[in-house]
């Protein structure tokens, strides 16, 4: 008995929680991310490739470049060494974004949708590779 008690107890509470958490008003203004990175070389190559490709229908130079298309968009790339990859992609307003490779052989591409998001992207060293996409509202 006492068991069943405990469980609706936790029910009963959990129930309480959700229901003010669906009534809730949204906040305004925040972001959602997800970034990939491979976990073998066969997964960095295939990366490597598909945002080569990107960069190639995009009208881009070989070692990437920047696309925004909304107002009040600020991208940034650096690189340093040979052979780096970097691509930004900006939809909407108000987002800031860059990518810093240092060393060679880097690849990592950046796509920001929505309203007002902020991503960094730092790469030290050779081979690295990753892509990052950030929705903001």
């Amino acid at each position: 008995m006492r068991k069943i008690t405990k469980t609706i107890a936790a029910s009963l509470v959990a129930a309480t929680i959700g229901t003010a958490a669906m009534t809730a008003p949204a906040s305004a203004g925040g972001s959602f991310a997800i970034t990939i990175q491979p976990t073998t070389q066969e997964e960095a190559q295939l990366m490597q490739t598909g945002l080569a490709l990107y960069s190639l229908f995009s009208g881009m130079a070989n070692s990437g470049g920047i696309q925004q298309y909304g107002n009040n968009n600020q991208a940034g790339l650096g690189q340093n060494g040979y052979g780096n990859q970097g691509v930004i992609y900006q939809e909407g307003n108000g987002h800031n974004g860059t990518i810093q490779q240092n060393g060679n052989g880097n690849s990592y591409g950046l796509f920001q949708f929505g309203e007002n998001t902020n991503a960094n992207i730092l790469q030290n060293g050779n081979g690295q590779t990753g892509v990052t996409f950030i929705t903001g509202w």
